[in-house]
């Protein structure tokens, strides 16, 4: 704050030093949709361990491809994903406290906190141990709630009350507390304590929850979807993810094209990757290079397709080999290849092996993947001695024929998280005064941030002038675009692209002819 000075003196005034911290966003942040057995719907949680998806969601499941995904997400080095949940025609189940059905009795209606099955397995229990049970007049609204779970979980809410105006009203308790239960209705017995049942004799739910069917692409686009932030644009709530799988709606099935078409162009919009699972029809190399030439469902840059899908045990159906997609396996391969060595380099090669995968649903050949890579499709190959692996690392823009420059995944995935990183970081620019101070500082910030990335590795070239560069000055930004409230910057770097084709070229020398 500048000083003005009113009396003989010294004064001190610190002077701002104008950095501004430019920080790299996450990498490898991956959502997931689809069914599950349980948990919240159309609404996005964050969980860090497949540990949080067995408490949430319920874990595996025999009518959701995406619980195995996930499951192979974290087996393969996985860190931090988002899961929406979406059901069609799902029903959530009952309880009704205390079963008879005539006033008083007929009191409170519970339902399950969420659609699905598992709330049938759901037992309540009311009690009047409260606070106030020995006084000479207790409050006769109040009472004990206990919840059970067949999974073993138990909820108790004490000392809650049918009457609204108390501040244990149990309605508002159950929602914003409970992860099992929400109040469906209370009749209008206000004054009437709830009749007893004891806790050691908890009353079943009567029923009512259903899975629903299978989902279909209107379930993920339908009409109102986006405005409602529902189905795939349920991540409409969410404030960042770098990956995005859409496994099959059932086991060993397909997701529409159309599905595909959508997610590819809302991955577009939100700076993140499609991965996208081969077709269940692609049973052979050929089929492979006659399904990528009538489509997939898109063409962008921001998407990848890996072949073929995965051999695995089935853990719900006594251990059967089956097979599922990889798109799971291979999101966690990302990150941890992002973790290990970086965003810039190829999620691909010996290092990228994937874990819990005995086996492929076909085995390709060099001459194959020779056939396969220059149309843009990613193999999964299986080596000896050191098992199967992720041996492409293409975009659906990398077929040869286009001639792309986002050609590769790593050079894409390097340039989508510099944009986040330096939309999020320059903010603060923003109705700063347009001129030479901030056009500085500017550079300085943004010149430190990739710096610091040229250090670690992330571009090609021997020094900063060769990696990349920052320009912001009164040749980008000139006096029209200053009147109109615009600052250019132009940042350019040298991005680093995997050595796909190692060539070791031999040759005999003569020897030499002692004379």
């Amino acid at each position: 704050m500048p000083i003005t000075p009113t009396y003989p003196g010294v004064y001190i005034e610190e002077i701002p030093s104008g950095v501004r911290t430019i920080t790299g966003v996450a990498t490898s942040i991956t959502a997931f949709i689809g069914r599950a057995w349980r948990g919240s719907v159309n609404d996005p949680i964050t969980i860090n361990s497949y540990g949080d998806y067995e408490r949430i969601f319920g874990g595996l499941w025999v009518e959701s491809s995406m619980s195995y995904a996930v499951r192979d997400f974290y087996l393969n080095g996985g860190s931090q994903a988002i899961i929406v949940r979406l059901h069609n025609g799902a029903t959530p189940a009952r309880l009704d406290l205390p079963t008879g059905a005539t006033a008083p009795n007929d009191l409170l209606h519970l339902v399950a906190a969420n659609e699905g099955e598992w709330g049938n397995n759901l037992k309540a229990a009311v009690d009047h141990e409260t606070k106030d049970k020995d006084e000479d007049f207790p409050d006769i609204s109040l009472f004990n709630l206990t919840i059970f779970d067949a999974n073993g979980a138990t909820e108790k809410f004490l000392n809650v009350s049918i009457n609204e105006a108390n501040s244990r009203y149990l309605p508002k308790v159950l929602e914003q507390t409970s992860a099992l239960v929400r109040v469906d209705k209370i009749a209008d017995f206000p004054n009437v304590r709830p009749s007893v049942t004891p806790v050691n004799t908890p009353i079943p739910a009567t029923g009512g929850g259903t899975n629903g069917n299978p989902l279909t692409e209107l379930d993920f686009t339908g009409f109102g979807k986006e405005n409602n932030k529902e189905g795939l644009y349920a991540l409409k709530k969410t404030d960042l993810f770098n990956l995005l799988c859409i496994p099959p709606h059932v086991l060993e099935g397909d997701i529409e094209s159309g599905l595909i078409t959508s997610a590819a162009s809302y991955c577009d919009e939100r700076r993140a990757m499609l991965l996208i699972d081969p077709p269940s029809d692609w049973t052979n190399k050929d089929a492979a290079k006659t399904g990528i030439g009538t489509g997939v469902g898109t063409t962008s840059k921001n998407a990848a397709i890996f072949f073929p899908r995965l051999r695995q045990a089935n853990l719900l159906r006594d251990n059967q080999i089956e097979t599922f997609v990889p798109c799971g396996a291979v999101a966690g391969i990302f990150a941890r290849t992002d973790a290990q060595r970086g965003v810039w380099k190829a999620p691909a090669g010996l290092e990228a092996t994937l874990n819990g995968v005995p086996a492929l649903s076909v085995s390709l050949t060099d001459a194959e993947n020779g056939e396969l890579n220059p149309l843009g499709i990613n193999c999964l190959r299986s080596f000896p001695g050191v098992g199967r692996v992720v041996w492409g690392s293409r975009t659906l823009q990398g077929a040869d024929r286009l001639a792309s420059e986002w050609k590769y995944i790593p050079v894409r995935r390097l340039t989508l998280f510099l944009e986040e990183s330096l939309y999020r970081g320059t903010q603060w620019v923003v109705f700063e005064p347009n001129d030479e101070p901030l056009w500085a500082q500017i550079r300085l910030n943004i010149g430190a941030f990739m710096n610091n990335l040229f250090r670690q590795g992330a571009f090609q070239g021997k020094s900063p002038r060769e990696a990349y560069f920052v320009k912001c000055d009164k040749e980008t930004t000139t006096q029209n675009d200053i009147d109109r409230g615009i600052v250019n910057i132009i940042v350019g770097f040298a991005p680093l692209k995997p050595a796909e084709f190692v060539i070791i070229k031999f040759q005999q020398i003569a020897g030499n002819i002692v004379t």
